[in-house]
């Protein structure tokens, strides 16, 4: 059986790669994800990530709550399937926390890419691609759904 294969669509939200994700596994015939909230505990912390307006979640704990959700999202989904043989495709992965908690929060890129390494035992995606679209844009396409936590924050920290 061959090994599986990791892909990882990476971008802000509204450019577009739960879409590209979406059609890459299907063209693929693989195993589609995301993060977070992917398996029933990637649910409860994506509520407290995203959902939470009434919480005041420091930079630090929100980079253990999106470790948490990639620990168990590849100990649940993205592992098994590997070892399976599958692809998989995942609507962000490792790049997000480092643009996200890393550049966007200001937390040192060493100590989260230490991290990230940790939890996913030095999984790496084999391909990762980025939907690039400027920040205003995005934020057009979204509409005029509610925002979560970080669809709130500012052009800068999306930039």
């Amino acid at each position: 059986m061959s090994a599986g294969r990791l892909i990882a669509i990476e971008g802000i939200d509204g450019s577009g790669k739960s879409t590209q994700a979406r059609l890459l596994a299907d063209s693929l015939d693989a195993v589609l994800t995301h993060e977070p909230g992917a398996t029933a505990l990637g649910l409860e912390l994506r509520a407290l990530l995203l959902d939470s307006a009434a919480v005041d979640i420091a930079p630090s704990t929100e980079a253990l709550l999106v470790a948490a959700d990639r620990a168990q999202h590849v100990a649940e989904v993205v592992a098994p399937a590997l070892e399976d043989g599958r692809w998989v495709v995942t609507d962000r992965f490792s790049a997000s926390t480092l643009a996200y908690q890393g550049y966007g929060r200001g937390l040192d890129l060493q100590s989260l890419g230490t991290l990230l390494d940790w939890v996913v035992g030095g999984l790496r995606p084999d391909v990762t691609v980025l939907v690039d679209l400027p920040p205003e844009l995005a934020r057009a396409r979204r509409g005029r759904s509610a925002p979560d936590r970080l669809e709130r924050m500012d052009g800068g920290f999306h930039a």
